[in-house]
This record gives C-alpha cells, sequence and structure tokens, in this order.
C-alpha cells in the first residue's frame, strides 16, 4: 500500500514519533496534548495552527493507513493516542531521527540533520547521517530523496517521500567531507541546541500549566 500523507498527517505523525522518544513519561498524547505538540513554535517548519478537528481528521486518515490509533491502555479516563510507524517501516534509530526531523521540518541538509536528530539519535559522524539516508533512499519504494543544491549552497538537501514525490534530483549521496561541511554542521548543532533548550522549557511551563488546571 502506498502511503501519501497530508500536511497535517505529516505533521500529527512526526510530533507523535517526538514525544514517543523525547518526552516518553507523557506519551502516549491526549488530544490536546497532540494539539499543542503539532501547533509548537520551536523545530517546526513551517510553524501551524491547527485545531482539535483538523488533528482529529487525521489520526483518522493515519489509522486507516496504520500509522497512528488511539492507544489500548484502559487505565485513562482521556483516549490517548500513540504512532505505530515501527510496525509499517521497521525503522532503526538513527532512520527514525532523520525522518522524523524531516516530517517536523521539511527539507534538511545532513548537517542539518546531524544537530537536529540529536533528541532522538545522536549520529557520531557526518558520514554516518549519510549512510543512513542513502539506506532510506534505497527502501522500496524510496523514503527518502536528494534535492537539487541551491545556489549559493553547500550543501544538497533531502526530503521525506511520505507525502508523495517531491520536484528535484534524487541521485546518490556525494562525498561531502570538506571542512566547510563540517563547520556548517557545527553552527547547526549549535542552532539546534538553543532551539531543543527553548522547547523544553516551553514543555515544561505547558505541564505545569495542565498540571494546575487539574486543581482549578
Amino acid at each position: 500500500m502506498e502511503i501519501v500523507l497530508s500536511a497535517v498527517e505529516a505533521r500529527v505523525l512526526g510530533a507523535l514519533i517526538e514525544k514517543d522518544i523525547t518526552t516518553p513519561d507523557y506519551y502516549p498524547l491526549s488530544l490536546n496534548a497532540l494539539v499543542n505538540a503539532c501547533n509548537q513554535k520551536n523545530n517546526r517548519d513551517p510553524v501551524m495552527t491547527l485545531d482539535e478537528n483538523a488533528v482529529r481528521d487525521a489520526l483518522l486518515s493515519l489509522q486507516e493507513k496504520r500509522l497512528a490509533g488511539p492507544s489500548g491502555g484502559a487505565d485513562s479516563r482521556v483516549t490517548k493516542y500513540e504512532h505505530r510507524s515501527q510496525e509499517v517501516f521497521n525503522f532503526t534509530r538513527a532512520e527514525t531521527g532523520i525522518i522524523d526531523v524531516l516530517l517536523l521540518r521539511g527539507p534538511q541538509t545532513p548537517g542539518e540533520l546531524r544537530g537536529r536528530s540529536e533528541r532522538i539519535y545522536r549520529f557520531e559522524e557526518l558520514s554516518d547521517v549519510q549512510s543512513t539516508l542513502q539506506r532510506l533512499m534505497q527502501r522500496e519504494p524510496p523514503l527518502v530523496k536528494m534535492l537539487p543544491r541551491q545556489p549559493g549552497t553547500k550543501e544538497a538537501r533531502y526530503a521525506h517521500l511520505l507525502s508523495g514525490d517531491v520536484e528535484g534530483y534524487a541521485g546518490p549521496i556525494e562525498n561531502m567531507t570538506s571542512q566547510s561541511v563540517d563547520d556548517d554542521s557545527r553552527v547547526s548543532r549549535l542552532e539546534s541546541e538553543v532551539a531543543e533548550l527553548r522547547g523544553e522549557i516551553a514543555e515544561l511551563k505547558q505541564q505545569m500549566e495542565n498540571f494546575k488546571k487539574q486543581f482549578e
């Protein structure tokens, strides 16, 4: 079965995967928590403003595709939702990190992927990112492709194909070992770390607000 996700479905799936790994104590997610995760301003591109109906519709569609659905736990009064991407794709943790960043942030360079996936999987070398991209490109059907290098940029970007094909060339991964690529990677990782810290603070604030509401 060919999987083609809408932009909202891709955001919902990406948010579920991210929270499963980065905040396991608060996973699976209630509908309200999932809406908040989809609408985060950090680690999202583009930033979305989705309501509960849009997220609920996306969940129903993802359930039909066997990619997400209600959690089987019966100990909560509120329905909670989980992704089932592992059952469909059998990703390695490295592959999960790459796919999730692409779902949440759109096309990325290997350097950006290395820095921004760190909360899910830590890539020791840029070559590890490249080899993981290569495996995802070699799947049948492919789940990732390389886009044409933009004018004035040193690295090509990669996009996921879970929302259908995207314009651009899907060729072999280039051998990128120059000092400039390493510099770009370090800058990307620092930017990512700042964004992640801001995101964690925002999540803690949200969790505190949710906690307070229980006593109102």
